[in-house]
């Protein structure tokens, strides 16, 4: 859990950061911020505020972390206790030089160092990296003489963060403590903040574990065939649910209380190790759960049933109560539903 009650912007600096790509340019200030106490808050509330989940990520590099240019300069700022402008030159420096997809938007790129954050009751500094990229218009009413006027303004809506990046002062040994928010991307041209800017990776804990052992199951699930209609897929996906709900998984009990038949076992077996080396993650065969992973990422499709434009199905259980087959004077197919009560 984060907690930001008595957090504070120690130092703030504000660079330009265009599309390389474009040939858009880099703009770089010489000194950081002066904010006042108000102005202050209100920026402090537009970066903190929508950092309230529990996934986490670190820094990392194949080869060895070193390299990781941002962790570098993160770990120059932790280690000398305080930032200078040209760290933050050097982050805005290196965030160009990944911006150059095209459809990668150029924008106000922020550094802000800040004291007295508390992470899982830990009480630490946290250096902050966000980037607005999108405008809003709004309308300014004014006096004028015994009427109002009204102007339009283009700025920053500090209710919506673009793009941002929490970074912690522990866990050090593993890459730092990392956090990560993009709300404008979502394709490939999302990679340059996550991938190609930070380098950061999901990190290795009963939230990640979790999540990844539940996107397992949907690819798995997926691929099966479908000779049955939907809702074996769909009573695979609840009871993956329902055995993520224990404390605890155990890969060998899992895949018997989800697939039951030896064959079924087997292949999920086989394909976990496919989806572990393709994706380059690790789940353990036996690690700690937690609920709040299951409850942000949905079964969502896996459990519904849409038929034609007419109808939708929604199974949360009870296989054993519905029935598919074909009406050869319709050529359709049909479910039949057994149910006690109707709510």
């Amino acid at each position: 859990m984060i907690q930001f009650n008595d957090t504070d912007i120690k130092s703030i600096a504000l660079h330009k950061v265009g599309n390389k790509y474009k040939d858009e340019p880099l703009i770089l200030s010489k000194s950081f911020i002066k904010l006042d106490d108000l102005t202050g808050e209100i920026l402090s509330r537009y970066f903190l505020s929508k950092f309230n989940f529990t996934e986490f990520y670190t820094f990392f590099h194949q080869i060895d972390i070193k390299y990781n240019e941002v962790y570098s300069i993160i770990d120059r700022i932790f280690t000398n206790k305080n930032i200078s402008i040209a760290d933050t030159m050097d982050l805005a420096k290196h965030l160009y030089e990944q911006s150059v997809h095209p459809k990668t938007k150029g924008g106000e790129f922020y550094i802000a160092y800040f004291e007295n954050s508390i992470v899982n009751g830990e009480k630490t500094n946290v250096l902050g990296l966000f980037k607005s990229e999108n405008k809003d218009i709004f309308l300014k009413i004014y006096a004028q003489e015994e009427n109002f006027g009204i102007v339009s303004e283009t700025g920053i809506n500090i209710n919506k963060l673009d793009k941002g990046c929490l970074i912690f002062n522990i866990e050090k040994e593993n890459g730092y403590l990392v956090a990560v928010l993009d709300n404008t991307n979502k394709g490939v041209e999302a990679k340059y903040w996550t991938d190609d800017f930070l380098h950061v990776r999901p990190r290795k804990d009963s939230f990640n574990q979790t999540q990844n052992m539940l996107s397992l199951c949907k690819s798995f699930v997926s691929q099966l065939p479908s000779e049955n209609g939907k809702v074996e897929k769909a009573t695979y996906m609840n009871r993956s649910v329902e055995a993520l709900k224990e404390e605890s998984v155990n890969i060998n009990t899992f895949a018997e209380r989800v697939f039951e038949t030896p064959k079924l076992v087997s292949e999920f077996k086989q394909y976990k190790k496919n989806y572990q080396r393709e994706r380059d993650i690790e789940i353990d065969d036996t690690f700690e759960t937690e609920s709040a992973a299951i409850k942000r990422r949905a079964t969502g499709t896996m459990t519904t049933i849409k038929l034609d434009r007419n109808f939708d199905i929604n199974i949360h259980g009870g296989e054993q109560y519905i029935v598919r087959g074909y009406d050869e004077e319709r050529k359709m197919y049909y479910y039949q539903l057994f149910f006690k009560e109707e709510k």
